[in-house]
């Protein structure tokens, strides 16, 4: 299963992304804008979430819209999962040790797109993404 390092991996394939530290914690922005985050469980978090709290770490995510947020915790909750904390944001927190490879890919490159520039993830988009090439 991923670990930090494939999420590094994954991130350094991405234009124009730096790495921090925020409280301790990684996270990684483009152009100034934050996307993904290492986002361990605090003691109300787990209070909140009771016997769901999950163990291994947690990668925060941030979504498109509120509505793709829904769709990712509704198709896959063994993995995709909020808090209270989140409500109303447009972000998503993900089990780390448990979701597939290629659903980590994904989750984080439409972060990315989410908050990089317009230009800038459109150029990326018509570059690495066989979809975007003709929906104009």
């Amino acid at each position: 299963m991923p670990d930090w390092e494939d999420v590094r991996r994954i991130l350094g394939e991405l234009p124009e992304v730096t790495e921090s530290t925020t409280r301790g914690n990684l996270f990684w922005r483009v152009r100034g804008r934050g996307f993904v985050w290492e986002r361990p469980l605090r003691a109300k978090d787990r209070e909140e979430l009771g016997a769901s709290a999950p163990a291994g770490p947690i990668l925060g995510a941030r979504t498109e819209s509120l509505l793709a947020k829904e769709t990712l915790i509704a198709a896959a909750p063994e993995f995709y999962f909020t808090i209270s904390h989140f409500d109303g944001y447009s972000a998503v927190l993900v089990r780390l040790d448990v979701v597939p490879a290629d659903e980590l890919r994904e989750l984080i490159v439409e972060a990315w797109l989410a908050m990089a520039p317009a230009k800038l993830a459109r150029e990326y988009a018509a570059a690495h993404l066989p979809d975007a090439a003709g929906d104009d």
